[in-house]
């Protein structure tokens, strides 16, 4: 299945770096465009989609900073194979690559939903005086760190299932999808079915929607790794903010409230009518934010 126009602009924005043999879609800009500089805003996507979540944030962050997405491996235009881990371990990896091959020694990190606890990760590996890049401010949105917390859609549900996940990642299509994503947003007229429709065709793409069921072996790692991952947010030293869609109901409110009691100095701000989508669903107010947390 090709991507759509709008989807390809967006690649055309971006290359493709080699990271472990692996083919990394990446899309690097600001700083008078031109992609330079040690400092960066790194911006982690979640699942089942793509980078492309941040494209409508995109200008209006790079008009200040550098701005740095990527595909991990089995989303959006990076390689998508059969045999490889799909570990949230192993992702945090991807990250420390990319940032090093593109020679960033400092970032700010903004992750939503799966993105969450690659950040998590990359927290306790900071921890541990192990990451190779300093980090200077995290903003978290609409994930489920707390997967004792979460309501998973019926998709995920049965994608996590042994025998049922590979049939149902084969056969579902683009008006499953449609469906599903339109119970997790709070503002429905922001995607039309059009944009839904973009985002299904970028899972299709190089059979990407046969590895789901592999990717979302990361939801028991939030359990295995929980004490690691919410141990780093317990003993943070940085300045993080919580930014939350309130009617999301898979990342639900009382996640964004568990992880501001947990993290010191946290800062909560709700956005009320937004869901699971808030980058796609308001980017306007979710630029404002993030400016406002991260000085221009």
């Amino acid at each position: 299945m090709a991507a759509s126009p709008t989807a390809q602009e967006w690649r055309a924005r971006g290359r493709v770096l080699s990271v472990r043999g692996l083919e990394v879609f990446c899309v690097d800009e600001g700083a008078g465009h031109e992609g330079t500089g040690p400092e960066a805003l790194l911006l982690l996507h979640g699942f089942p989609t793509s980078s492309h979540d941040w494209s409508r944030v995109w200008d209006g962050l790079v008009a200040h900073r550098r701005v740095i997405a990527f595909d991990l491996p089995g989303f959006g235009f990076s390689a998508k194979p059969v045999d490889y881990s799909y570990s949230l371990l192993e992702q945090a990896d991807v990250v420390e690559l990319v940032l090093r091959e593109l020679g960033v020694r400092r970032a700010h990190v903004v992750a939503h939903d799966m993105g969450t606890s690659v950040a998590t990760e990359l927290l306790a590996r900071r921890a541990a005086g192990l990451l190779h890049f300093e980090l200077d401010r995290l903003v978290l949105m609409n994930g489920s760190v707390h997967a004792e917390l979460a309501h998973l859609t019926p998709a995920q549900k049965l994608l996590r299932r042994p025998w049922l996940g590979p049939l149902f990642a084969r056969v579902a299509s683009a008006t499953t999808y449609r469906l599903q994503l339109r119970r997790i947003l709070g503002r429905n007229e922001a995607l039309t079915d059009a944009d839904l429709a973009e985002q299904f065709a970028l899972i299709r793409l190089g059979d990407g929607h046969l590895r789901m069921p592999a990717i979302i072996g990361y939801y028991a790692e939030r359990t295995r790794f929980r004490r690691r991952w919410i141990g780093a947010l317990e003993g943070l030293d940085l300045p993080a903010l919580i930014l939350w869609g309130r009617r999301d109901p898979v990342a639900v409110p009382a996640i964004a409230e568990a992880l501001a009691r947990e993290t010191p100095g946290a800062e909560l701000v709700w956005m009320e009518d937004l869901g699971h989508y808030p980058q796609l669903e308001d980017p306007g107010r979710v630029v404002a934010e993030l400016e406002r947390f991260l000085g221009a």
